[in-house]
């Protein structure tokens, strides 16, 4: 490829670039982030630490999205300054930079997809063990592996917040908070019953089918944006039978919060303080009543009937691992023959194809 035609190539990219940027909206993003940066740096707004430390989680979030596209924009003027040299000898190396700037751009382009209310939020994913016993909890214990091991290799921190072990093996429930750029616009494919077919490891030349329900949830911890009436709240408090050090398991710390309207039930006791189980609860609330209001299309939380996020009788995925391997979803028809590297956390495949096809 000689330079002249380097030079088209890089300013098509540049104009592709900016046709992104602005659907985007990156330059109100840099605004908005350098305001949040410039808010943090105060002392006085460490008056209040959960607002802080909030702000400071959104400065981060902020940075993983708009730097990438700083980084671009700075590779191609570099790359056009190069080329203004004029010496042959580069241009292998331009032609090498223009490719991976394109592949970079291809990745970036991605978050066109998440055009949703909340697809920019953290997400929070509540994994439940179904119909199948002792099978069915470890079934449950493999997608909260699955799901940790996807949020590694993505670079997400992943932290659970809240978890119930099995009797035998696994999880009877297991709630994960993922943070990262566009989590819940990405996990949001994941929301629904997942089922498991194999020889089971606990019955001897048994072939077991069981069931696990994944529950993905945006995180909303702003009250401001869902805004809850008091009097709608029932709230007990009771004695924490989970980890967390002596203070836990001999004071009444845990809390369960019911949304009376709805019906929706938070209980939390993970956390080493009543105050944290019960802001903690209510931060996870308010993503339930927000995952309420998108699937049943009302405009406010006061419009919301009783019901709860992802029925067991939706189904979505199937985990084949005898008498063949494979995990096929059953909304898009995308399939993976390696199960194994899907329960290490081989999921995007999966994820993309849902994006693709809403």
């Amino acid at each position: 490829m000689n330079t002249e035609s380097l030079h088209k190539e890089l300013e098509e990219l540049r104009v592709k670039l900016g046709e992104v940027w602005r659907k985007l909206d990156i330059d109100q993003k840099i605004v908005e982030l350098e305001g949040q940066e410039e808010q943090l740096a105060r002392p006085e707004v460490w008056n209040n630490p959960t607002a802080a430390q909030k702000l400071a989680r959104d400065v981060a979030a902020g940075k993983k999205i708009v730097q990438p596209w700083q980084v671009l924009i700075t590779q191609v003027d570099d790359i056009g300054e190069l080329l203004e040299l004029g010496d042959d000898e580069l241009v292998s190396e331009v032609q090498a930079q223009v490719a991976a700037i394109r592949s970079d751009l291809g990745e970036l382009q991605k978050q066109l997809m998440f055009g949703g209310k909340y697809d920019s939020k953290n997400a929070i994913l509540r994994i439940s063990s179904g119909v199948g016993g002792t099978d069915a909890m470890d079934f449950a214990g493999m997608l909260e592996r699955m799901y940790l091991r996807w949020a590694e290799k993505s670079e997400y921190k992943a932290t659970v917040i809240e978890r119930s072990p099995g009797e035998v093996v696994g999880v009877k429930t297991s709630v994960i908070e993922i943070d990262g750029p566009f989590a819940y616009g990405k996990l949001q494919s994941e929301n629904g019953v997942h089922r498991l077919v194999r020889l089971s490891p606990f019955n001897a030349e048994s072939r077991e089918t069981s069931f696990a329900l994944v529950e993905v949830l945006p995180m909303i911890d702003a009250p401001d944006e869902i805004k809850i009436d008091d009097k709608d709240l029932k709230i007990d408090v009771y004695r924490s039978g989970g980890h967390g050090g002596q203070s836990v398991n001999t004071t009444d710390s845990a809390v369960r919060i019911t949304h009376i309207p709805t019906g929706v039930v938070v209980a939390i006791q993970n956390e080493r303080s009543q105050i944290q189980n019960r802001e903690k609860a209510m931060e996870i609330l308010r993503s339930k009543l927000a995952q309420l209001q998108m699937e049943q299309h009302v405009d406010s939380i006061s419009k919301l009937r009783a019901g709860k996020s992802a029925e067991w009788g939706s189904q979505i995925r199937n985990y084949v691992l005898h008498p063949y391997t494979m995990v096929k979803d059953t909304r898009t028809k995308y399939e993976e023959r390696d199960a194994e590297a899907v329960l290490d956390g081989k999921i995007d495949g999966f994820i993309n194809a849902y994006l693709e096809s809403m």
